[in-house]
């Protein structure tokens, strides 16, 4: 969004009104920053709820990166009050500013780090109590305290009041509003253990046994296992952190000593000249700013003055250092984030604020962790309803074995049976007790609730929701760090299915910098007798005058090469550029057309063998050069030729698809012989060319080769975008048209040593790596859930004596968010062989 673009209404302070029917919709995209989600049916549970205000267009809420991503029509319903309803319900939220998130970042790490500690001590001391109390058999000294049952009763009240409060709150909050997640079944869990004991405690004449260390565990493992995963979860967000982190906050704006304007001064007198500290996000575009050795640029921009090396490894990924000076494009571009190592530089601002570079690409990961893949919606969509479907469980846990279970196999009761299970009577008799009393004490009623109380713990929907959202943090991460715009998981997906990769030629797999080679200009006896003076310099001006209205590579070599001949553009007016055939313009009251033959037949152009002796044009196209047909009125003039040289990477990047399995063809406007030439030197053959293709045609093409599978097409121009869009994946190169970069699923920005195609291999290499890592992670998740749910509800004990304790079960549950969360960071290492 451009800095000078109107407010909103909300903005604006104009109160959101209600829409008429059928009006079209405006739209406005908020980010909010959202808190106390616990598990991925949180996060669905808030999607849901503001999917279902009125106003609002679409909704994205990721657990992990605690972000929401909304778009709303401004007139129905205000940012505030959407942050309003998600706080309403138990998800305290608020806007979400890239900036305040950047500069409060250390702050943030500091509590975070703090918080860290504290929890894990907290965690660590729960369960040293709590465990003491059970391997004081073990140990060479008595320690009188843990043998009171009183002690434990408190370190259990004290427990649930103080560190897991927020944890039976949460819960209650989400069963009260219909929404129950993690925390509902830990709660009730830990809530139903502690009163059981209490009824225990409180009346002994029942013989009941009191468990109090079961809930004090089972909370210490909980906390222990949330501690962990918060702070695997925060070294996961690094990458945007090191993103937010690259723009320096402040600017050194030159201002003028005299009332001379800073063009007209001499560059020692710009380097000298006196600077002024601004915030860079109050910078406007075509201010100077001065850059020294060692610090960051503020802006994207164009050098003015000096000449430096610049460190671009973390917005592009290449760790060797590039030279900068004055000059054409990116030899004279400088990217804000990037770092100045040599030389002092005086830089003139294209680019400010929210439309640099870097922050186009934090919005762009920002953006694509929000996104979804198909596979995390059907995980947050199971999680949804997974805690209504454990509770289910456990009270028929409970029913099945208070009525029928312990009937069936009443040796369940007696304690010699019990395998993982933890024995608390030893705290009502230290001495020991007969066997008839043991079975006495462990009752129907005790065994059901320890049992159903397992049941609600050991369940993890955690994991599940997890297990996408993770790994595409991660692959998102690594992605920006190594020059990959990765717009969302669904993306990643499509990757690892694509069966194509359809290549445009000019400027993705050439160099997109052509020289004109070659100016023929027909003889003059086909020329009218007023053009018989007709000459090459006359050709190339006019073709000049008309290329000035586009920036298509090809338009720029004729105008580069008009200035290295030190001709002057005619003047000319109605510019019109027929994207992939040519472009055209009045110069001097004439209607001057530049492009394909076949398209200036189509306008009109009179082309006669007599007119034309195709032999040349056809040879330079057979060398793989472009031929641009230049006409005048209805009189064809002559033609220019210009060679854009293959992409060094080009060839090697070609034969490394190939290996994956990939089939690849290149698809072009271009002349049959041109595009056979470029295919023959990438070691494609002929049936791999797809050629004399128009714009509008290029997507019926990729549309085709659809019905044969995924297909993913690789371009960067104006002409490129409907093929882009229709494509599974649309893959742009970063130095592309801005056109080509929006509409992309993926843009390759990064500048290896190797070539930016190369980037692109890692692309393919990246999405596989993640969607593997995912399968992982949900296969485990899957296989978690459905071995442990029955183990913990007792399908083992009848015959195995074998079973767990509610503390064996949080501890269980806990590992398994854990596992997940660190397979999860693995993929930083093993992603691309890193």
């Amino acid at each position: 969004m451009s800095s000078s673009s109107p407010l909103s209404p909300v903005q604006a302070g104009i109160s959101p009104t209600l829409r008429p029917p059928g009006s079209p919709p405006t739209r406005s995209s908020i980010s909010l920053a959202v808190e106390g989600m616990k598990c991925a049916g949180c996060a669905s549970s808030a999607e849901r709820r503001l999917r279902n205000q009125p106003g609002v267009l679409a909704a994205s809420v990721n657990f992990v990166t605690r972000v929401a991503a909304i778009d709303y029509d401004p007139r129905q319903i205000t940012g505030d009050q959407l942050a309003a309803t998600l706080t309403a319900i138990g998800f305290p939220s608020q806007r979400r500013d890239l900036k305040i998130v950047s500069r409060e970042d250390d702050r943030e790490e500091t509590s975070a780090r703090q918080h860290f500690l504290r929890q894990l001590t907290t965690a660590i001391v729960l369960l040293v109590l709590s465990s003491l109390g059970h391997l004081k058999m073990l140990l060479p000294w008595q320690i009188p305290v843990l043998d009171s049952l009183t002690f434990h009763a408190a370190l259990a009240t004290l427990t649930l009041l103080f560190p897991a409060r927020s944890i039976w709150i949460n819960g209650w909050q989400g069963l009260r509003h219909g929404i129950p997640n993690m925390n509902t079944l830990v709660g009730l869990g830990a809530w139903t253990a502690y009163l059981a004991s209490s009824v225990a405690f409180l009346f002994p004449a029942l013989h009941w046994d009191s468990f109090f260390n079961e809930p004090v565990m089972l909370l210490g493992f909980i906390l222990l296992g949330r501690a962990l995963e918060e702070q695997a979860r925060y070294q996961a967000g690094s990458a945007l952190r090191k993103l937010l982190h690259l723009c320096p906050d402040q600017a050194k704006l030159l201002v003028s000593a005299t009332t001379a304007n800073l063009r007209d001064l001499s560059e020692t007198e710009i380097l000298n000249c006196p600077v002024l500290e601004v915030p860079s996000d109050r910078l406007c575009i075509g201010e100077w700013v001065r850059v020294l050795p060692g610090e960051k640029f503020p802006v994207d921009g164009r050098i003015i003055v000096g000449q430096s090396t610049v460190d671009e490894s973390m917005l592009t990924g290449e760790s060797l250092p590039v030279i900068k000076q004055v000059g054409e494009e990116a030899e004279g571009e400088v990217s804000a984030g990037t770092i100045n190592l040599s030389s002092v530089l005086v830089v003139e601002a294209t680019q400010v604020g929210s439309e640099t570079t870097l922050a186009r690409i934090i919005q762009w990961v920002e953006k694509a962790q929000a996104r979804k893949a198909p596979m995390q919606r059907l995980a947050d969509t199971v999680a949804g309803y997974f805690t209504y479907g454990v509770m289910a469980l456990a009270l028929l846990t409970f029913g099945f074995w208070w009525g029928l279970g312990t009937r069936w196999w009443p040796g369940v009761l007696e304690g010699s049976h019990w395998g993982m299970w933890v024995d608390h009577l030893d705290h009502l008799n230290p001495q020991g007790m007969s066997q008839t009393l043991l079975a006495a004490h462990t009752s129907p009623l005790l065994l059901s609730l320890k049992l159903s109380i397992a049941v609600l713990v050991i369940a993890c929907p955690c994991a599940l929701g997890l297990a996408t959202p993770m790994a595409l943090l991660v692959g998102s991460g690594v992605g920006a760090q190594r020059g990959l715009l990765i717009r969302g998981g669904d993306v990643l997906e499509k990757i690892e299915a694509l069966k194509t990769i359809v290549f445009d030629k000019t400027g993705t797999l050439t160099t997109g910098k052509p020289t004109v080679t070659h100016l023929e200009v027909l003889a003059p006896e086909v020329l009218a007798p007023e053009s018989s003076a007709f000459s090459a310099q006359q050709l190339l001006g006019l073709a000049a005058s008309v290329e000035a209205g586009t920036q298509h590579p090809l338009a720029l070599a004729i105008q580069h090469y008009a200035q290295q001949q030190h001709l002057t553009p005619l003047p000319a007016v109605d510019f019109h550029t027929e994207p992939g055939c040519g472009v055209s313009a009045l110069v001097n009251g004439h209607s001057v057309r530049l492009g394909h033959l076949a398209w200036l037949q189509e306008q009109g152009v009179t082309i006669e063998p007599r007119t034309l002796d195709t032999t040349l044009p056809d040879r330079l196209a057979q060398q793989g050069q472009t031929i641009v047909f230049v006409a005048q009125d209805q009189t064809l003039l002559g033609f220019i030729a210009v060679a854009d040289p293959l992409r060094p990477e080009a060839p090697q990047v070609i034969e490394a698809l190939r290996k994956k399995g990939l089939n690849l063809l290149l698809l072009t406007g271009d002349r049959q012989s041109t595009a056979l030439k470029i295919a023959a030197d990438l070691n494609l053959g002929p049936e791999s060319v797809i050629a004399n293709i128009r714009p509008q045609e290029k997507a019926a093409q990729i549309q085709r080769l659809q019905e044969r599978g995924a297909v993913a097409m690789v371009g960067d121009g104006v002409n490129d975008a409907p093929a882009l869009a229709q494509a599974d994946v649309g893959i742009a190169l970063g130095s592309g048209t801005d056109v080509a970069m929006e509409t992309a699923q993926i843009v390759l920005i990064g500048r290896r040593e190797g070539g930016v195609l190369q980037t692109l291999l890692e692309a393919i290499d990246l999405g596989r790596a993640t969607l593997r890592k995912i399968r992982q992670n949900l296969f485990w998740a899957l296989a978690y859930n459905t071995l442990a749910i029955p183990i913990a509800a007792g399908v083992l004990l009848p015959h195995y004596g074998f079973t767990l304790s509610p503390s064996m079960a949080g501890a269980l549950m806990a590992f398994s968010s854990v596992s997940v969360v660190i397979n999860s960071l693995l993929l930083r290492r093993e992603a691309l062989g890193g």
